[in-house]
Parts: C-alpha cells; structure tokens; sequence
C-alpha cells in the first residue's frame, strides 16, 4: 500500500496526478492493457532511474526500451526529438504502444512532445523527479521544444494519461534544484492560493528542504491549483471565458513567465529555469506597481519570500535591448504589444497589454542589482 494522493486533472481526457512514495507499481495500470511496447525517455543523470523502470515494466511483460537524452533544456532541440523518433520508429512502435517521461520539465516536456507527434499522439505518462516537473512541467498537457529563437515556440498540447509524482524522488535533488521549483510554488501562492505564502512565512528554511515538515502540502496546493485551472482552459482560450483566477483562463500560470523566459534565452539556458521566473515575478510586481496597480508592500512581499528561500530577485543591469528583444518573441505577445500576467493586489491577477515602454525600462532598473 501507498500514502498516495490522487489529484484529479477534469480535462478532455481526465487523469490523476498520483502524489505519494513509492509509485512504481501503479505504471502499468496507467499506460493501459492494450499497450505492448513502451520507451522510457531519460536523462543521461538519471540512467540508472531509467533502467529501472524500464526493467520494471519488462517484469510486467511490456517490451520496454530507454531513450537516454542530454541532460536540461539541452535535450529539448528538433535534433533530440528526432532521434526519439527514430528510435521509436526502429523499435516498431504503434499507435497503441506509449512513451513514459522519466525526469525534470525538460525531460517530460520532451517525451511529452515525442509522444504527440509520433503518428499524431500516443500514450505518455510522466514520472517527474524534480519538484519543478512535480508542481508544474508535467500537468497540462504543454509539450514543446526550443529554438534558437526562444523557448517552447515548437509544440503541441498533449494531455498524459497519468502522472506520478513520487516525493522519494526529491530526497537526492540537490537544493538548488529544489529551491528553484519553489519558484513555480510560490507563484502559485501569489496568484491563486495564499496558504501557501503562509506556510512559507511561517518556515522558510523548512520550505526549501525536501522533507521539510509542509513539503507534502505545499506540492499538493501547487499541483490542485494548475489542476483546475487547466481542467478549465486546457488549450489557453484566453481570459474572456472566465476560467481560472481573475478570469484568465491557464494564461495565469504564466505570472512571472515573459520575462523570465527572456531571461533564460540571452543566458543562453545557464540560469535554473526557477531562479530565472523568480526574477521575472519581481519584474511584473515592479511592473504592476509603476502602473498603479500593485501595492509597494505586495511588492515587498515578493521580495521577502523570494529571497527567504534562497531564490534571485535582481538581475544585472545592461542588458535590457537583449531582454526586451527576447520578450517581443514570447507566445503571450499579441503583434508587437507585449502582454503581462500581473496582479491587482496577491490573490487578483490580471493583464497588462501593450505598457507605456518607460514603464518598461523602469521595472527593469527597479530589478537590476549586482
């Protein structure tokens, strides 16, 4: 028996997000009895983990075959996929066979795009093993693979049939990697549920361990919200639905996300992507509060809790045409006018369409440190 929670995703094709130790043996029973050959997509750190499954599955009479990828966004390149492609296709691989993502975002944003464009969409089932895949990456179905152009600008949406979320996972994460899925956590606080700045508060050192004493509940309250609010807008129709906090529809995981990913594309993929959408929560926060819509002490709280668990809230000066040139490519843009999640007061997201560009440049000052 498991200590697992099942966390229902209401989409087109329902699934559970199973949270729990130990979650192995549910695997089989979520690819499906018509199922017969499975690949098992892993990172190069994560060989051993993937063997396992792999052997795992052949215990269970499925043809299984790993696919060992680079490590990080390295492994999210046209030139990987087609190499899972070719993989998929020299193994004999059919509509009724699937794919099982073993790894962080990257990983799982990977097979999740192998799995939707081989023969138009197989089955895939993501087995996250960083708190950014657990709390984010792999519920949702977003897939999609970089660019030199920018991040995620190739995929497809891709619902998994199931994902599993073993928190025995993250007792040999590294901390930074941790804290940097904190990021994801804390957006979520700020956006949707602020029990979750509560808990933080209360114990940040406790928050930015693995076993810390709300561990447990801060990764469940991330997963219930991007649960719902992508059972209710799981293509990102956009906010006049009325879908999600404020009305946004999915377009509010995004709170921190344009300039965050701008961040990401001129460090050339150096930063963590959490370290990277931290900075980028306290750019809109700056933001929302030039254009009179955010209070400075909402601000400062961003700051607080940010930096209490250990993550960035600057980020150098001098380097604002590259940002700003990397942000007029983010999929959120309308034409030329750049479009920002950002909030009323914590709890009130809304948008921000096409700013005054002084605005622009004055939260970017306001963000720049050493």
């Amino acid at each position: 028996m498991t200590d697992s929670t099942r966390i229902r995703v209401a989409a087109e094709h329902p699934y559970d997000v199973v949270v729990g130790h130990h979650l192995l043996g549910e695997l089989p029973a979520l690819l499906g009895a018509a199922v017969q050959r499975v690949a098992v997509i892993h990172p190069g750190a994560l060989r051993d983990t993937g063997e396992a499954v792999r052997a795992d599955l052949t215990g269970s009479g499925l043809a299984a075959v790993t696919i060992e990828t680079p490590d990080g966004e390295q492994a999210k390149t046209a030139e990987v996929a087609s190499y899972c492609w070719s993989v998929l296709g020299q193994s004999g691989f059919t509509r009724s066979d699937a794919v099982v993502g073993v790894g962080g975002g990257a990983t799982t944003d990977l097979a999740g795009f192998v799995a939707a464009t081989w023969l138009r969409g197989v089955r895939v089932v993501h087995l996250p093993t960083t708190l950014l895949g657990m709390v984010d990456a792999a519920i949702g179905g977003k897939t999609a693979i970089n660019t030199a152009e920018g991040k995620n600008l190739v995929g497809a949406f891709h619902e998994p049939a199931g994902v599993l979320c073993d928190l025995s996972a993250l007792e040999t994460l590294p901390r930074n990697d941790f804290v940097s899925g904190l990021a994801e956590v804390l957006k979520v606080g700020f956006t949707s549920d602020q029990a979750i700045l509560d808990l933080v508060a209360a114990d940040p050192a406790g928050a930015a361990v693995a076993n810390g004493p709300h561990a447990r509940e801060l990764i469940e309250r991330a997963i219930a919200v991007k649960a719902a609010v992508v059972s209710g807008d799981l293509r990102e129709a956009g906010g006049g639905l009325g879908r999600g906090p404020g009305g946004l529809g999915r377009e509010v995981l995004n709170y921190g996300h344009t300039f965050g990913h701008a961040v990401e594309r001129v460090e050339r993929y150096q930063w963590r992507h959490g370290a990277a959408v931290s900075v980028g929560m306290m750019y809109v926060a700056h933001l929302a509060a030039l254009a009179g819509r955010l209070s400075h002490a909402d601000v400062t709280r961003h700051r607080e809790l940010l930096a209490a668990v250990g993550l960035p809230t600057t980020y150098p000066p001098g380097r604002w045409a590259a940002l700003h040139d990397a942000m007029r490519l983010d999929k959120k843009a309308r034409g030329d006018r750049l479009r920002f999640v950002v909030l009323d007061r914590i709890g009130a997201p809304a948008l921000l369409e096409g700013p005054d560009p002084a605005l622009l440049v004055a939260a970017y000052e306001e963000v720049c440190g050493p």
